[in-house]
C-alpha cells in the first residue's frame, strides 16, 4: 500500500466519529480509490478498512502500522450501509481464495459510481486547486457481463491435481479457483470450467501460463500463450475446442508480435461504432476498450463536446486504432492522429481504408503519424501545425509532456511564431490523479477554463476510475 494519501485523507475531523463508540469500533467516513473504508481512531489516526463502507460503524483487524496509518480488514459490521448489497458472485469477497478482480460489489452500482465522481472531484482539486465549472453526468452502462478484454492467467496446481483459470486472488499471486465470473459476458463465463478441462488434457498444460481475452461483435478470440510448441495433438484439441464453442483460437509462442491464427481463415475480429458507420477491425493484443456498451457512449460524448466543424482541423493525441479518430473524421475538414507507438500507427491507416469503402459520405482527409509523446517539446507541437481542437486520450500515465509543451507556449509566446493553441481540449482519462496533474498545467500555466468534467463507469465493481473532462481558452466564449 502507498502511504501517499490525497489530502483530504490525512487530515482528520477535529474530533473523530469514532470517538464515544465502545471500544474497537469504528465509524467509517467514506471509501478512497481502492475502495478501502477510512475511519479515524479517537486520537486520529487514519484506519483503510478493505470491505466496509461509508457510514457503517464495524469491527476490524489491522494487519499493517504506520506511524500515521493502519490497514485493516473488516470482521464484524455493527451498524450496516443502506448501500449494501449481496455481491453478485460468489468468488467475491474477504474470504481466503478470494477472487481479486473486483473491490465493490458489496455496494449499490449506483453508489460506486458516486463515489467515483467524488474521487474525480477530489483529486482535480486536491492535486491541482481545479474544479470544473459544470458536472458532466456520469456515463454508466451494464453491470455485470461488460468485460470483453480480460487477461486470465493459467496454472496447473500440482497437489490438486487441477488446472486453475481467472484472476489473481486478493493481493496474492495465486490463481482464484472460479466457475463463473460475472463480470465477464455469459458466454465466456460459461467457458471457466470447459476450458479447465481442455488445457487439463493437453500435452502442454504445465506451459501454459495465460489465455487473453477479446470480444468482438461477432467474434470471441482466444489468444492461448504457450512457452513450448504444441504438439499435433493438443493443436487437434484447440480446433475441436473452437468448433464446439464458437471461439476463435490464436497463438502466442513469444512476445506480443508473435501472435497468430491457429487457423488463418478465420473470422475477423471487429467492434462496431454505429452512430458514426465505423467498424475497427483489430487483432486480440491490441488495445481496445474493455467495455464496448461504454465505448459507444464515451465516443459519442467526446465527439459532442468536441463539436469539431467541416472546417475545423483536429488533432487526436494517443490516438491508438483510431476509435476517436475515425469518427472524428466523420464531422470535421482535417484529422491528424498521433501516436507512439508505429505498429499501432500502421493499424490505425488500415483501419482508416477499411473505413473508406463503401461510405455515402466520405471521411475527412485524415492521416497518422508515430511520435514519442511522453518526450513533446514546444517546437513539436509547432511543427505539428495548428489545430482548432485536441482529443486527448493518453494511458494511465497521462499527458504531462503534451500539457507542459502547451504550458511552455502559452508563457513564451515568442516560441510561437504563427501557431496559436487549440481553443478546446477534450481529455478522455483512465487515472484520476494524472488528470488532476495535467488540469493543472492547462488551467494555471496554460490559460484554459475546465468547463467540465464526469466520470465513465467503464468498469463496475472496480475501484477503476475513468473520466472526461473539457478545457475551454478564455477566447473561445
Amino acid at each position: 500500500m502507498s502511504q501517499d494519501r490525497p489530502a483530504q485523507q490525512d487530515s482528520p475531523a477535529s474530533v473523530s466519529p469514532s470517538a464515544g463508540l465502545p471500544e474497537g469500533h469504528l465509524f467509517v467516513e467514506s471509501l478512497d480509490i481502492e475502495a478501502q473504508g477510512i475511519a479515524h481512531r479517537p486520537d486520529g489516526k487514519v484506519v483503510f478498512i478493505d470491505g466496509a463502507l461509508p457510514f457503517e460503524i464495524v469491527g476490524a483487524k489491522v494487519h499493517r502500522k504506520k506511524n500515521n496509518w493502519e490497514a485493516a480488514t473488516l470482521t464484524e459490521i455493527h451498524r450496516e450501509s443502506p448501500q449494501r448489497v449481496t455481491p453478485g458472485c460468489p468468488h467475491f469477497g474477504l474470504h481466503e481464495g478470494a477472487c481479486g478482480g473486483c473491490k465493490m460489489q458489496h455496494l449499490h452500482a449506483s453508489s460506486q459510481v458516486a463515489i467515483k465522481q467524488r474521487v474525480l472531484e477530489d483529486n482535480l482539486w486536491h492535486l491541482s486547486k481545479v474544479k470544473a465549472e459544470t458536472l458532466l453526468r456520469p456515463i454508466e452502462g451494464p453491470a455485470w457481463g461488460y468485460r470483453y478484454r480480460a487477461r486470465l492467467s493459467v496454472r496447473f496446481v500440482h497437489k490438486k491435481g487441477v488446472v486453475l483459470i481467472g484472476f489473481h486472488e486478493r493481493k496474492s499471486r495465486y490463481v482464484a479457483d472460479m466457475q463463473v465470473c460475472r463480470v465477464l459476458p455469459p458466454h465466456v463465463s460459461s467457458l471457466l470450467v470447459p476450458l479447465r478441462e481442455l488445457i487439463y488434457g493437453m500435452d502442454a498444460r504445465e506451459t501454459c501460463p495465460q489465455i487473453e481475452l477479446a470480444c468482438g461483435d461477432d467474434v470471441t478470440a482466444l489468444v492461448l500463450r504457450h512457452l513450448e510448441p504444441l504438439s499435433d495433438d493438443d493443436l487437434a484439441r484447440l480446433r475441436a475446442f473452437g468448433q464446439q464453442h464458437d471461439v476463435q483460437w490464436w497463438l502466442q509462442p513469444k512476445g506480443p508480435d508473435t501472435v497468430h491464427l491457429l487457423d488463418p481463415d478465420g473470422a475477423m475480429l471487429a467492434y462496431s461504432l454505429p452512430e458514426f458507420g465505423i467498424t475497427m477491425p483489430f487483432k486480440p493484443t491490441d488495445f481496445t476498450q474493455v467495455n464496448p456498451h461504454i465505448n459507444r457512449v464515451l465516443v459519442g460524448r467526446a465527439l459532442r463536446l468536441l463539436d469539431a466543424k467541416k472546417h475545423e482541423r483536429v488533432i487526436d493525441w494517443f490516438c491508438g486504432l483510431g476509435n476517436f479518430t475515425l469518427p472524428i473524421a466523420t464531422g470535421a475538414g482535417e484529422v491528424l492522429g498521433i501516436e507512439g507507438s508505429e505498429a499501432l500507427v500502421a493499424r490505425s491507416r488500415e483501419n482508416l481504408d477499411f473505413n473508406r469503402q463503401g461510405r455515402s459520405s466520405p471521411l475527412a482527409a485524415t492521416s497518422f503519424v508515430a511520435r514519442n509523446l511522453f518526450e513533446m517539446r514546444p517546437d513539436m507541437l509547432v511543427a505539428d501545425g495548428v489545430a482548432d481542437k485536441w482529443l486527448v486520450d493518453p494511458p494511465r500515465e497521462g499527458a504531462f509532456a503534451l500539457s507542459k509543451a502547451l504550458a511552455d507556449l502559452h508563457q513564451q509566446p515568442e516560441l510561437r511564431g504563427g501557431w496559436t493553441p487549440p481553443k478546446r481540449i477534450v481529455y478522455v482519462s483512465c487515472n484520476p490523479a494524472t488528470l488532476a496533474r495535467d488540469a493543472g498545467l492547462l488551467v494555471h500555466q496554460a490559460g484554459y477554463r475546465c468547463t467540465a468534467a464526469g466520470v465513465v463507469n467503464m468498469f463496475p465493481h472496480t475501484a477503476h476510475v475513468e473520466s472526461m473532462a473539457v478545457f475551454e481558452q478564455p477566447s473561445a466564449d
